[in-house]
Formats: structure tokens, C-alpha cells, sequence
């Protein structure tokens, strides 16, 4: 395996785990209620982790219930449409 191949692979890993170290950070910022209606969210829940909604956006992340997001996705698309 020549040094280019090693150097380049090291990089990839490190720009891997940097971006792994902003995602778990973001996590902490994660709110234990929905953003719409309030409704508590268990993020230990697994039906719950795979059926709401997070949505990040430069560092602010807005969690949404299914009813929540259904709502959400509707009004943007009437604004879209109209």
C-alpha cells in the first residue's frame, strides 16, 4: 500500500469521526417533547425514534410527532402550490 493510499485513508477517518463526534453532539440538543403539540418524547423508545420527525438546521434541531409532521408537510406544500 503506497503513503498516498495511508494518508488519504487517515483523512477519510478523521473527517469521518469528526463528523460522527457534530451528529452525537446534536443529539444532546434533541428536545424531550414535540415542537408542535408538546406531546413527550422517550428517546429511548424505538417506535418513537423511528416514526418522529428531527429536523436540523445550521445548529437548531426541531423534533415533530407523526401527527405534527403530517400538519407541517401540509402547509408547505399549500405554500408551495399557491
Amino acid at each position: 500500500m503506497s503513503s498516498f493510499t495511508k494518508k488519504f485513508r487517515r483523512k477519510e477517518e478523521k473527517e469521518a469521526k469528526k463528523k460522527l463526534q457534530k451528529k452525537l453532539g446534536l443529539f444532546n440538543k434533541l428536545s424531550d417533547q414535540c415542537l408542535g403539540c408538546h406531546k413527550d418524547f422517550d428517546k429511548k423508545n424505538k417506535e418513537m425514534a423511528m416514526t418522529w420527525s428531527v429536523i436540523v438546521r445550521k445548529d437548531a434541531v426541531k423534533l415533530y410527532c407523526p401527527d405534527c409532521w403530517e400538519r407541517v408537510k401540509n402547509v408547505v406544500k399549500e405554500m408551495s402550490d399557491g
